[in-house]
C-alpha cells in the first residue's frame, strides 16, 4: 500500500459499490492506518489475505516487478485482480500474469482510467460516426512537476522499478489513449533525457508513432515540467479535436477557421472503472482493458526504450518476440 492505493480506497468509497474487507502492506504500521482510515481489518499476511472466504478481489498496488508474484498468487486463490498499470516491467511477465488469470478463471483487470475521461469518450464517438473522416495525425502531451519531490527510494523513481522512467510511470497513459483513438501502434522511434530530476531515470521522453492504419502521433511526457498539463489533438481529413487541461475540448470542422467549444462534464474515471471491475467480477461484461492489451501497451513503451538505446525505428512486434532486457 502507498499513496495510489488510498486514491483506489476513497474511489471505492465514493462508489458504495465496492467495499473493502481487507488490508495487507509489509509494514504493519501502514497497516493499522490505512485500516482505521477506511474502516477495515488488517491481515497478518497476504496469504492470508487470500485465504480469506469473503474476499472476491484483490486491489493490487504492489510495485511493478511484484505484478507477477502476486497476480499470481490470487489468481491462484481464486480472487479476481484489479492491477495498476503498467503490468509489469516485462513483456514476458504481463503474458505470465494474463495466462494465470486466464488459467484460473479470473478477471483481470488493468488500471487505464485516463481513456474513460468524457472528452476522449466524445472524440472516440465522433471518430466512429464518421466526423473525422479519414484520420492522419495527433500530437499528445502529458507532464508533472516532480522537481524537488522525489524519493529516490522509492521503486517509483528508480531504473531497476519503473524502466524508461515518466514514459512507463505516466506517458503510458497517453500510449492508451492513442491508441483508443486512432488504433493500435506498429512502430516506435524514441528519445529518452534526464534533464533535471536526480537519480538515474529519464524525466523526460518523446516518442514518435506509427499506427497501424498510416496515421502517425507524438507523445511528450514529463516529470522535468513547471506545472502539471495534459493535451490531445487529433487531426482527420475533415476536422480537428484540440484538448488541454486548461481549456477543455474544442473541435474545428474543415472550412471553418473558429474552433467550437464542446461541453463535457469531467466524470469520475476512477469510480468507473472500478465498478465495472466489480460487475465483471459477477459476470455482468467484461472489464475494457484486460491483460493481452495491458501487454501490448507494455510492448509499445518497451519498443520506444529500445529505440532510444539503439537509434533506430522499433516494430513493437519486435519487443513483444523478443522481450529483450532494455
Amino acid at each position: 500500500m502507498g499513496w495510489w492505493s488510498d486514491v483506489l480506497a476513497d474511489a471505492i468509497q465514493r462508489s458504495g459499490k465496492l467495499e473493502i474487507l481487507s488490508c495487507y502492506t509489509r509494514s504493519e504500521e501502514k497497516r493499522k492506518t490505512f485500516a482505521a482510515k477506511y474502516r477495515c481489518r488488517t491481515a497478518v499476511s497476504y496469504e492470508a489475505m487470500l485465504a480469506d472466504p469473503e474476499i472476491e478481489a484483490i486491489i493490487n498496488t504492489t510495485p511493478n516487478d511484484v505484478h507477477l508474484a502476486t497476480t499470481s498468487a490470487a489468481a491462484a486463490a481464486g480472487k479476481h485482480v484489479f492491477l495498476d498499470k503498467p503490468i509489469a516491467n516485462t513483456v514476458s511477465d504481463g503474458r505470465a500474469i494474463t495466462e494465470a488469470c486466464r488459467k484460473a478463471g479470473v478477471v483481470l483487470a488493468l488500471g487505464y482510467q485516463r481513456r474513460r475521461e468524457n472528452h476522449f469518450r466524445w472524440i472516440r464517438q465522433q471518430i466512429d460516426n464518421g466526423l473525422f473522416g479519414k484520420l492522419v495525425n495527433a500530437e499528445a502531451n502529458i507532464s508533472r512537476d516532480r522537481f524537488g519531490k522525489i524519493d529516490l527510494t522509492s521503486w517509483r523513481y528508480q531504473a531497476a522499478g519503473m524502466p524508461g522512467g515518466v514514459m512507463l510511470q505516466i506517458g503510458i497513459h497517453y500510449i492508451d489513449v492513442l491508441e483508443y483513438l486512432i488504433g493500435p501502434v506498429r512502430a516506435v522511434r524514441g528519445q529518452l533525457a534526464q534533464l533535471v530530476l536526480p537519480g538515474d531515470n529519464p524525466d523526460v521522453a518523446s516518442l514518435m508513432l506509427e499506427h497501424d492504419n498510416g496515421a502517425l502521433s507524438t507523445l511528450n511526457a514529463s516529470y522535468a515540467s513547471a506545472s502539471e498539463y495534459y493535451l490531445m489533438n487529433i487531426y482527420g481529413r475533415d476536422a480537428t479535436a484540440y484538448y488541454d487541461l486548461h481549456n477543455g475540448l474544442r473541435l474545428l470542422k474543415r472550412g471553418e477557421t473558429t474552433p467550437v467549444a464542446i461541453p463535457c462534464a469531467k466524470n469520475d474515471t476512477l469510480v468507473e472503472e472500478l465498478e465495472e471491475f466489480a460487475a465483471a467480477a459477477r459476470g455482468q461484461g467484461e472489464h475494457e482493458v484486460g491483460g493481452d492489451y495491458a501487454t501490448r501497451s507494455l510492448a509499445v513503451v518497451r519498443a520506444g526504450i529500445l529505440s532510444a538505446r539503439e537509434g533506430r525505428r522499433v516494430e513493437v512486434a519486435e519487443t513483444l518476440d523478443s522481450d529483450r532486457n532494455l
